[in-house]
C-alpha cells in the first residue's frame, strides 16, 4: 500500500500563516481595548478666556463736548486756501531762507526764483541786499507751476529808496508784465531785440546763475529775428543741450556772434553760409534740447570767444504803457498796496535810476 508523502514546503507555510493571523487578531483586540478605555476617561477641563469687545474709537477736536465713549465721524480736512497771499520778509540772511520760512518748503524755492527776476532790475543779488531791508510780496501758489506773483516791493538801504513792481496786462497786450506804479515797464528792451513779444526775461548774465545768455520766456513758435546783418556760421551743433540752434556772425566790425538756442525745427533751406539782415525772421522759438519750458536763449560772443552781456553791448530803451491803460493800473496798484505793510523809512542815499538792471550797471 502506497504511503502519501508530504509536499516539501506547503505544510510549513500553512502553519506559519495560521500563527500570523493569531498574532494580528491579538494586537487588534489589544488596540481596541486601549481605545475604548481612553474614551471612557473624562476630558480635562478647558480654561475659558472671556472675550472683551474693543472700546469704541472717539474722534474729537480741541474744545469738543462729546461724551466719552461715543463715536464720531472723522473730522474733514480744512479747505485748501486759495487766492492771493501776502508775505513780508525782513532780510537777515540768505534771501531764499527768508522766503522759504514764510511761504513753506513747497512754494518758497520757486517763489525765490520769480522774485529774483524782479529784484535783479533794481539791485545786484545778493551783494546789494542789506540786513534790515524789507521785502514784500503778493503771490498765489499754483500746483505744478511757479507761483503767480502780483506785486513785489523792496525797501533798500543800499539804494536809499523803495522799489515797486506790479503785474498788469494792458488792453490788447499778449502777456501780463511787471510795471512800475507810473506805468514804466520793469524790463529794459534790447534795440534791436531778437523778439518782438515775450512774457518775461527769466535770466540775465549777472543774476547770480552764471548763465551765459538772456532767456526770454515765450511760447513755442514766436518769431526770432536777427539782431544784425550777418551770415549763418553754425546750425544745430550739440543738439542734446542746445536743441535746434543757430549762430550768426556779424558782417562788419566788431564781428560778434549771436547764438540762438532751443528753437523749433529749422528749415533745410536755412544752411551755413546763408546771409541774413537785421530784423529778418530767421527762426521760431521752441523747447528743444536741454530746456524745461518754452523759451529763447539769446547769447552774444566776441571774436575772441568771450561772453558778452547784450545789455552792455546793445542799445536799450524803456517802454511806457499807453495813457489809456494807466487808470486800470492805478486801481490794481492800490489793491495790492492795501495788502502790504506801511512804508518803512530807509537811510537817504544816492538813488539808482528806476528800472536800470543790475546787469547793466
Amino acid at each position: 500500500m502506497a504511503v502519501k508523502m508530504p509536499v516539501l514546503g506547503q505544510q510549513s507555510r500553512r502553519r506559519s500563516g495560521g500563527l500570523g493571523w493569531v498574532l494580528f487578531l491579538a494586537v487588534a483586540v489589544a488596540a481596541g481595548a486601549y481605545l475604548w478605555h481612553r474614551r471612557q476617561r473624562p476630558a480635562p477641563p478647558v480654561a475659558r478666556v472671556p472675550v472683551v469687545a474693543p472700546a469704541p474709537v472717539v474722534i474729537s477736536a480741541p474744545g469738543s463736548t462729546v461724551a466719552p465713549g461715543s463715536a464720531l465721524a472723522p473730522v474733514p480736512p480744512p479747505p485748501v486756501r486759495t487766492g492771493p497771499r501776502f508775505l513780508s520778509v525782513r532780510i537777515d540772511g540768505p534771501l531764499e531762507a527768508g522766503l522759504v520760512a514764510g511761504a513753506g518748503t513747497e512754494t518758497g524755492p520757486a517763489l525765490t526764483q520769480v522774485v529774483k527776476r524782479v529784484l535783479v532790475w533794481w539791485v545786484a543779488i545778493p551783494s546789494d541786499l542789506r540786513k534790515g531791508d524789507l521785502l514784500e510780496v503778493v503771490y498765489e501758489p499754483q500746483p505744478g507751476q511757479e507761483p503767480l506773483v502780483s506785486a513785489v516791493r523792496l525797501q533798500s538801504a543800499r539804494a536809499g529808496r523803495t522799489f515797486e513792481a506790479y503785474r498788469f496786462k494792458p488792453a490788447g497786450a499778449q502777456f501780463a508784465r511787471f510795471y512800475g506804479p507810473d506805468g514804466d515797464d520793469l524790463e529794459l528792451r534790447l534795440e534791436p531785440s531778437p523778439l518782438d513779444s515775450w512774457e518775461q526775461i527769466t535770466s540775465l548774465l549777472k543774476d547770480g546763475r552764471k548763465h551765459k545768455g538772456v532767456d526770454f520766456k515765450t511760447p513755442v513758435g514766436t518769431p526770432v529775428k536777427a539782431t544784425f546783418d550777418g551770415t549763418v556760421t553754425r546750425k544745430n551743433w550739440f543738439f542734446r543741450g542746445n536743441g535746434n540752434s543757430l549762430e550768426v556772425t556779424e558782417a562788419g566790425p566788431p564781428h560778434n556772434r549771436a547764438i540762438f538756442l532751443h528753437l523749433s525745427e529749422l528749415p533745410r533751406t536755412l544752411a551755413v553760409g546763408t546771409k541774413v539782415k537785421r530784423g529778418e525772421v530767421i527762426a521760431h522759438s521752441g523747447n528743444s534740447g536741454h530746456s524745461f519750458a518754452p523759451h529763447l536763449h539769446y547769447q552774444l560772443m566776441s571774436p575772441s570767444d568771450r561772453v558778452l552781456d547784450p545789455f552792455d553791448v546793445q542799445p536799450t530803451r524803456k517802454v511806457t504803457m499807453a495813457a489809456a491803460d494807466r487808470p486800470a493800473l492805478a486801481e490794481q496798484v492800490a489793491k495790492w498796496r492795501s495788502m502790504m505793510t506801511s512804508p518803512v523809512a530807509v537811510t537817504p542815499g544816492p538813488a539808482l535810476q528806476a528800472g536800470t538792471p543790475a546787469s547793466a550797471r
